[in-house]
């Protein structure tokens, strides 16, 4: 089924009178079944990956073909050849290469439940009609918790260590706290950006920006922790000096000359610093990256989200980055329409980087950039995503002191087979299965192929209750061969 319907700011504000009939004091208003916390790691414990081949992403040291990785609590405490750790417990690394965990700088991970719900969205207004516009609307906190640890969990099976969470459908305080409780829950190195929702119908509270007060004394005023907080803002005066009078680092989905033209008076202001951390930054005119480079702000880039829902250029900015001496990280941004795969946007950044530079070459333009290197698009993947998360000097390579934030994959694995070039196999063909190994801040969440700790059955039912809960809500039958989603809202 084709659909054919509009986005516009009315549609967005009135939707909500669709649902008039629900309420969130209607809809089983029980605590939601959680996972439950991870114990605190024993800072003494030691763990030994013995003879990997090391991709270390520090431009200071040289990578290692054979050699061991010590972590003591949660750090890194050593990396060299032939560690002697007695008591630790070892983990035979042989044929598998370690690299930093990815960073993916940008996800609606609330959405957790709705994948691939959407395959053939060609529009903005396609993906508001599978989430703003209808499920969103009636989201419980316990669908809030669900979609977030579903996400953070398909994370950190697919080698993603930290995630920026973009919480654009923070309803109540409740839903704050449940997104926040499921990223705690999951073991994830996550930074929740609390956001508005983007349909603000009677079922929210209009309790944001105040919360993030609150959050910040409940959650995030305990000293160290995996999650951190930070805002997710559209260009607005009063919510980027909220966000600094707390101490809070700001994300902005931006794109096009609206946007432009909106951070253009804050940058004559001053109010535009290293704290800001700008997603898709398509479509935007040299003085704004001019403003990226001089403020030094942070930017991710989207390669599928751009294309798919035809946002900007469609081509992900990755070169225009590159070109005005800005470090571009990768976010994945939703799940509605495709996978969890930082190994899939680092081959599609590459191979358009290097087929839009062939197409100028092609048409004789002459003073090309370089063609981007495999090293290059993995450090997006790691360090550069490190940054936008706030985090480049806890995470993002691997070096003595920085959290233990590691990915082991088998490289005798058959679609790897023989290894040739460390960073060519991790970069031009792993995928998910091939992941031996995830440690986290020195907690080992997979290993062998398999989540550690994790309870699949509660998984399961609690992702399916909240799915037929939603699905039941906007009145939405399930079809699992539709090429278009009707107008749900």
């Amino acid at each position: 089924m084709r659909g054919s319907f509009g986005l516009t700011r009315r549609s967005l504000l009135a939707v909500g009178v669709s649902f008039a009939a629900l309420s969130f004091a209607q809809a089983a208003e029980r605590a939601p079944e959680r996972a439950g916390r991870l114990r605190p790691i024993d800072r003494r414990r030691r763990i030994l990956i013995r003879n990997a081949t090391i991709i270390r992403m520090d431009g200071n040291v040289e990578d290692l073909a054979r050699g061991d990785i010590l972590i003591e609590g949660s750090k890194i405490i050593e990396i060299g050849r032939f560690i002697p750790a007695a008591g630790a417990r070892v983990i035979d690394a042989s044929g598998m290469i370690a690299f930093p965990g990815f960073v993916d700088c940008h996800r609606h991970s609330w959405e957790g439940q709705l994948r691939r719900i959407n395959p053939n969205a060609e529009t903005l207004a396609e993906y508001s009609n599978a989430t703003h516009l209808s499920f969103a609307t009636a989201y419980r906190p316990q669908d809030i918790y669900a979609g977030n640890y579903l996400t953070a969990i398909g994370c950190i099976d697919s080698g993603i260590t930290c995630v920026i969470d973009n919480s654009h459908n923070s309803r109540s305080a409740a839903h704050s706290d449940a997104a926040v409780e499921a990223l705690l829950d999951s073991g994830i190195r996550g930074v929740h950006a609390s956001g508005a929702p983007q349909v603000q119908d009677k079922n929210y509270d209009r309790q944001w920006p105040g919360d993030l007060e609150r959050l910040q004394r409940k959650y995030f005023s305990g000293g160290e922790s995996l999650v951190t907080l930070r805002m997710f803002s559209p260009p607005n005066r009063e919510n980027w000096a909220l966000a600094r009078r707390l101490g809070l680092r700001i994300t902005t989905e931006f794109q096009g000359q609206a946007a432009a033209e909106a951070l253009d008076a804050l940058w004559v202001d001053h109010l535009v610093g290293p704290d800001n951390t700008f997603n898709h930054c398509g479509a935007l005119p040299q003085r704004t990256w001019d403003i990226f480079r001089q403020s030094g702000a942070s930017v991710n880039v989207c390669p599928r989200s751009d294309a798919q829902y035809g946002l900007g250029e469609g081509i992900a900015p990755y070169q225009q980055a590159l070109d005005y001496g800005l470090k571009p990280a990768f976010s994945i941004d939703n799940e509605t329409s495709y996978s969890t795969d930082m190994f899939t946007e680092m081959r599609v950044v590459m191979m358009m980087q290097r087929a839009l530079v062939q197409n100028r070459r092609f048409r004789g333009e002459t003073n090309l950039p370089p063609a981007v290197m495999a090293r290059d698009v993995l450090a997006s993947a790691t360090l550069n995503g490190a940054i936008c998360a706030g985090l480049g000097d806890k995470t993002g390579r691997l070096a003595p002191g920085f959290e233990a934030d590691i990915v082991l994959i088998r490289s005798g694995d058959l679609n790897l087979y023989p290894s040739n070039n460390a960073i060519g196999t991790v970069v031009q063909a792993a995928d998910r299965s091939n992941i031996d190994t995830v440690i986290i801040g020195g907690r080992v969440r997979k290993f062998g192929g398999r989540m550690a700790g994790l309870d699949t059955r509660k998984l399961r039912r609690v992702v399916e209750e909240s799915r037929g809960y939603l699905f039941r809500s906007i009145g939405y039958k399930e079809d699992l061969f539709a090429e278009k989603l009707p107008k749900l809202y």
